[in-house]
């Protein structure tokens, strides 16, 4: 076993090495996700981001990947097979020297000679691989210093197109991408000798984007397209419905009610249909390693039109983030938690505290303090969970549902600050 431990430690630099994003240590989901998408790229092999980051020890597992998850690993890496790629790891054992033995009565075994050739050859495969892999990596990184990447914004209003300018010494031969964000799908090939890229932005957020050639990052910056107070949203691809202020405030609320929901979608059943409030901006003095957010809200739908009636209540910081599932008691199995950089899904942990009766409003409380998270639901402690990392600089709220649902008040604060507080 420890054997095999060492040669997934191999595996996982021979990644990283060929990923060229820096240390593993400061990885954060955004790169769990788009390693997660070139993997299934390249190899037809879905890897979860948990999965991942159990491989890079991000979450403590003590059992060994299955070997349909090392293939894809030694696939990704350029090899075809787990097997092949442990071959490689293999260096020749010193020869024993003879004593007292007569030259002519030593007898070769054949297959041991071919076998020391086939070894011989997949090293100096490996070496020259590898020598050509480190020579791209430093010819990326002349690449990226010789390289700009800026942008911006053509309005402050949804959607909003963002003007790129990029210059880059990559021959045509290369591929040079724009992505827009941490999402793979975003992602656009521009040409190497043009200096000008526009895309359109249709959600709110801080996003970062990239300059890619040859499926190496360049340059990375931020795109922060911010909200005009809270902006409801249903979220449709490629295009989604906007709501207007007077839509999502019935009834003394902040929300939708299921029959606008189902007069702009056509459809009276809104499973899978998610409707986002999005607030984006600068939260200034909230810290983002000690805060608390409380807010009161529920999902409206019955169960004949969202079966699960999910919620999710969201903490957005530079490229972290906090997110908090409810749900129908009986679909906690389907929801995910995401602790700043630690996902937790339902399938492998009991989330069944998470479930909630939404005849009634619910309270939710979170708290991040003295490195620690914690969530509670109706005054009562349901999750907690040390954290290494602080979340930063918060740059937005959201609040999503399945379906229906209204929210009446929201509180988030840092001691001795000003809180941010709504009562809708």
């Amino acid at each position: 076993m420890e054997e095999e431990k060492r040669q997934l430690q191999q595996c996982r630099q021979h990644i990283e090495q060929l990923l060229n994003w820096g240390n593993s240590d400061n990885w954060r989901a955004e790169e769990y996700e788009e390693l997660s998408q070139k993997i299934f790229d390249k190899t037809q092999v879905q890897l979860s981001v948990s999965t991942l980051k159990r491989i890079w020890g991000k979450v403590k597992y003590t059992s060994f990947p299955s070997l349909v998850t090392l293939n894809a690993l030694a696939r990704f890496a350029d090899y075809n097979s787990w097997r092949e790629f442990k071959l490689s790891q293999i260096s020749p054992d010193l020869p024993v020297q003879s004593v007292g033995v007569p030259q002519e009565q030593i007898k070769l075994n054949p297959m041991w000679m071919i076998a020391a050739a086939l070894i011989s050859c997949l090293l100096l495969l490996w070496v020259s691989a590898r020598e050509g892999k480190l020579s791209a990596q430093e010819g990326n990184k002349e690449l990226a210093k010789s390289s700009s990447f800026s942008s911006r914004k053509v309005s402050d209003d949804l959607p909003n197109s963002v003007v790129f300018n990029y210059h880059t010494n990559a021959s045509i031969k290369d591929s040079v991408y724009i992505r827009q964000s941490w999402d793979p799908k975003r992602t656009k090939q521009v040409s190497a000798s043009d200096s000008i890229h526009t895309s359109i932005y249709y959600h709110p957020g801080y996003f970062l984007a990239k300059l890619i050639v040859n499926h190496s990052i360049l340059k990375e910056i931020p795109v922060f397209i911010k909200t005009k107070g809270w902006k409801g949203i249903i979220d449709r691809s490629p295009i989604p419905v906007y709501l207007s202020a007077s839509e999502i405030r019935p009834q003394g609320t902040m929300g939708i009610t299921g029959a606008l929901l189902q007069q702009k979608t056509g459809s009276p059943v809104f499973n899978g249909t998610w409707v986002k409030f999005s607030n984006i901006k600068e939260y200034p003095g909230i810290d983002g390693g000690n805060f608390s957010l409380t807010t009161t809200l529920r999902n409206t739908s019955t169960p004949e039109q969202s079966v699960c009636r999910k919620v999710k209540v969201v903490i957005l910081g530079i490229g972290k983030a906090i997110v908090i599932p409810l749900s129908h008691k009986g679909c906690t199995a389907d929801i995910g938690l995401l602790a700043v950089e630690d996902w937790i899904e339902g399938k492998t942990a009991d989330l069944s505290s998470f479930g909630c009766d939404f005849n009634q409003f619910q309270q939710l409380r979170c708290e991040l303090k003295d490195k620690t998270l914690r969530v509670y639901l109706n005054g009562k402690q349901v999750f907690s969970k040390a954290q290494t990392h602080s979340l930063g600089r918060i740059v937005g709220l959201r609040l999503e549902f399945e379906g229906s649902g209204q929210v009446k008040d929201l509180k988030l604060e840092s001691p001795g600050t000003k809180p941010f507080d709504e009562h809708f």
